[in-house]
C-alpha cells in the first residue's frame, strides 16, 4: 500500500512501514562537528556543550535543530568522541554562520578546552529523510 500527502513545501509518502519526506523548497544541510575530548574533561565538556555552546550556536538563528550524540564506536584510549549535527535550511544559512559566527564560537571552545579536544567538521546535503511507522 502506498499513498502520499502534499503539504506544499514537503511531500509525505507512506509505503509499507516507512515514511519518506521529500522537501521541495530547499536543500537541507547538516553541519556535522565531531569532537574528540580527553576523558579527564569529559563531564565538564558535555555540560558546557549542552548548557552553553550548543545554545550559542542555535541562537545565531542559522540552524533549525541540533542532535548531540556520543560516539560508541572507534573509541581511542584516553579520549571519548561526540558529534553535534546542526541542521539548516540551506547552504546560504551555513555559509552565513561560517562567515559571521563560527570563528568566535570556535575560539570560545578552544579557549575553554585548549589541548584537551580536537574537532573535525563536515557538511552533508540531505537527500531524503525516512521514518518508520512501526516504532
Amino acid at each position: 500500500m502506498k499513498f502520499s500527502l502534499n503539504f506544499g513545501f514537503f511531500l509525505l509518502t507512506f509505503q509499507k512501514s516507512l515514511i519518506f519526506v521529500n522537501k521541495f523548497s530547499q536543500t537541507m544541510i547538516i553541519y556535522s562537528v565531531t569532537i574528540s575530548v580527553d576523558e579527564a574533561v569529559e563531564e565538564e565538556f558535555v555540560s558546557w556543550m549542552r548548557k552553553i555552546h550548543i545554545p550559542d550556536v542555535m541562537n545565531t538563528g542559522r540552524f533549525i535543530s541540533c542532535r548531540f550524540s556520543k560516539l560508541i564506536s572507534h573509541k581511542e584510549e584516553g579520549s571519548v568522541s561526540y558529534s553535534a549535527q546542526y541542521t539548516c535550511h540551506s547552504a546560504y544559512d551555513l555559509n552565513d554562520y561560517k562567515m559571521n559566527y563560527a570563528k568566535e564560537l570556535q575560539k570560545k571552545s578552544l579557549d575553554k578546552f585548549a589541548d584537551s579536544m580536537h574537532a573535525f567538521r563536515s557538511e552533508l546535503e540531505v537527500i531524503e529523510d525516512y521514518y518508520s511507522v512501526l516504532s
